[in-house]
């Protein structure tokens, strides 16, 4: 326990002080911190009644108690903004009351400061172990006493707002969070309904085209041979691999255009790729009596260029084609690679044929199937889903008229380094 001898020299010191704030003559200085609660626990009355002369002279509410439990009683109903706490005091001194404060969550924020006549620096370092924000000495300093006041009323302030700000970003924290799950969960589905929809629309396309062509096939073999049943045949087996490839192409194409983040792209060769879109687009090129000359001897084709592998070699073999298509019988397609460390380009190169200069701005677009460009007629969807599959992977392709015929069509890659 703490002593209580020094109640007369603490009276004395109390009326010093007291007369030493008399002696100010300092009139009431209006600031923000007027209607700040404080609370002023002292077992002195003088101590008491000096401290209430000189807060209540700054505009504070102050309330005074004269014992612990009564001040811990009264602060748990009503918490003040800050704590003037005397040490010495019966039944419960000043650290056993900051303890109780600061053992409960709705007290523990209120700033305390210990006021005593104990300077000793054990007094002083448990002052602050126990929950203390500052230690004045007594005989009190007037002007110090309404400095750290004031000074701990405006970091509690601070404090409280900064709590109130982060509670409220936790809040909207919080709803955001919900957002982004409720958004993840919506585009989920949405992402599942896309993939649905693709299988729906190709089995929808697949399975009446399937049933006619078959019907097609039936009929054909009923006819007796004859030179009109050959050719009936020639034209069907035609018709049936525009309408099967445009069918094919379609559903890539959507599905590009719809499940583009599905495709995952990874560092292949070029070599690799144009061989097999050579390969691919060779009996294609045969049914039209077109040869293919490849010229792979180039640095250039072995650079590693980043993509989906069936992707690719589908772009290429769609240049390819189409390529053909421009193309007349006993003629031949030429095909090569360059490029430097920046970009790798692949030179498709067609020796007759020429795109309409009206046609050449929108020759990758969907709508240019109907146009009729080659010498057999339309070209379907190998433009568009060149470009797309090229534009998927950060390439690109182009076409011009050769002089003084035919297309060149190149596709450029970004080489992965």
């Amino acid at each position: 326990m703490i002593s209580k001898s020094k109640d007369h020299r603490q009276q004395s010191q109390s009326t010093q002080a007291h007369n030493q704030f008399k002696g100010t003559g300092a009139t009431r200085v209006k600031n923000r911190d007027r209607a700040s609660r404080i609370m002023v626990v002292d077992d002195q009355p003088a101590n008491l009644k000096l401290m209430e002369e000189i807060l209540r002279h700054e505009g504070y509410n102050v309330r005074s108690f004269p014992r612990g439990r009564l001040a811990l009683a009264v602060a748990s109903e009503d918490q003040p903004d800050l704590i003037l706490l005397d040490i010495t005091m019966p039944e419960m001194n000043g650290f056993e009351v900051c303890e109780h404060l600061k053992s409960d969550p709705k007290l523990a924020p209120i700033p305390v400061i210990f006021l005593s006549a104990l300077s000793d620096t054990d007094y002083k370092v448990k002052a602050f172990r126990c929950g203390g924000v500052d230690y004045i000495t007594k005989p009190i300093q007037v002007e110090e006493v309404q400095a750290r006041v004031k000074t701990h009323l405006e970091l509690h302030c601070l404090h409280r707002e900064l709590r109130r700000h982060t509670d409220h970003l936790e809040e909207l924290v919080h709803a955001r969070t919900q957002e982004l799950i409720e958004t993840h969960a919506r585009l989920q589905f949405l992402d599942q309904a896309k993939s649905d929809f693709l299988k729906l629309i190709s089995h929808e396309l697949r399975t009446p085209l399937n049933g006619i062509l078959g019907l097609g096939q039936l009929l054909l073999e009923e006819l007796p041979p004859s030179p009109e049943e050959k050719e009936f045949r020639e034209l069907f087996e035609q018709s049936r691999q525009r309408i099967l490839g445009i069918t094919e192409n379609a559903l890539l194409l959507t599905q590009i255009q719809v499940e583009a983040e599905r495709f995952t792209p990874k560092p292949l060769p070029l070599d690799s790729i144009l061989t097999r879109a050579l390969d691919r687009a060779t009996p294609f090129a045969n049914s039209r009596q077109v040869t293919i000359q490849s010229i792979q001897s180039s640095p250039a084709g072995r650079t590693l260029i980043l993509g989906e592998e069936e992707l690719l070699v589908k772009a290429l073999q769609s240049l390819l084609e189409t390529s053909v298509k421009f193309s007349k019988s006993g003629q031949s397609v030429q095909v090569s690679c360059s490029g430097h460390s920046d970009a790798v380009q692949v030179t498709i190169q067609s020796a007759a044929g020429r795109i309409p200069a009206v046609a050449i701005a929108k020759f990758f677009e969907i709508f240019s199937i109907g146009e009729a460009m080659t010498p057999g007629g339309e070209m379907g969807l190998d433009p568009p889903i060149a470009h797309r599959i090229l534009s998927l992977f950060g390439g690109s392709v182009t076409a011009e008229n050769r002089h003084p015929a035919g297309i060149r069509l190149t596709a450029a890659f970004r080489p992965v380094t």
